[in-house]
């Protein structure tokens, strides 16, 4: 049984991966998130609440134990966080890391599209730009995923791009960003130290469709 911890469990983009591996009876999961009640319905044999701060060494170090995958979706501190988890990640002796981050973090947006990202969120982009460089530097095993904007819509449609590719795409619907999430869980050996831009091919433009 592979074991999966899942930190920042009651977001959107992780309540699609936890419905998706949910389907998978070879996986167990940790779900690690600030008022467990939310998902106290999902507490059974193969499920694992915590409620918590990531912040909290203690506690976090005692989720870490014994897994083979750590999944981080989180907003907010989004580098003390990815810090946080990494120390204990090597404490516990846990390499797998799948972190979410945002475009935008290498510079790799173009055009208008590029300067209006970074007009709406530069702070955060500096935040989640410490973060990926400390994983990247870390000696874990990672994948790090750089959705652009989300959407809700019920698809599953995206692209992926390497780091030092550009990304043009303004969209990805949080299903999209699901799908590869479950993909990385269930075969940990794809797209090993790898950043992955994600977006919808089709939505180039100096913002999102939703924004206009």
């Amino acid at each position: 049984m592979t074991k999966v911890l899942i930190l920042g469990a009651g977001g959107q983009v992780a309540g699609h991966v936890i419905d998706r591996l949910l389907q998978n009876n070879s996986i167990h999961l940790t779900l690690y998130l600030r008022n467990a009640s939310h998902l106290q319905h999902l507490e059974g044999e193969r499920i694992k609440l915590i409620e918590g701060d990531i912040l909290d060494d203690e506690k976090l170090e005692n989720a870490m134990q014994r897994q083979d995958l750590v999944y981080v979706n989180i907003n907010g501190q989004e580098d003390v966080i990815a810090e946080q988890t990494v120390k204990a990640m090597l404490t516990a002796g846990v390499k797998r890391i799948v972190f979410i981050a945002a475009i935008g973090i290498y510079d790799e947006v173009p055009g208008a599209f590029g300067l209006w990202n970074k007009q709406m969120i530069g702070p955060i982009l500096e935040r989640y730009q410490k973060a990926a460089s400390l994983i990247e530097a870390s000696g874990l095993v990672y994948t790090i995923l750089r959705p652009t904007w989300y959407t809700n819509n019920d698809e599953v449609d995206y692209k992926i791009t390497q780091k030092g590719q550009p990304v043009t795409g303004t969209e990805i619907s949080r299903k999209s960003v699901a799908d590869l999430v479950v993909k990385l869980i269930e075969d940990p050996t794809l797209h090993v130290n790898e950043s992955l831009g994600m977006e919808k091919a089709g939505t180039e433009a100096d913002k999102p469709g939703f924004m206009n």
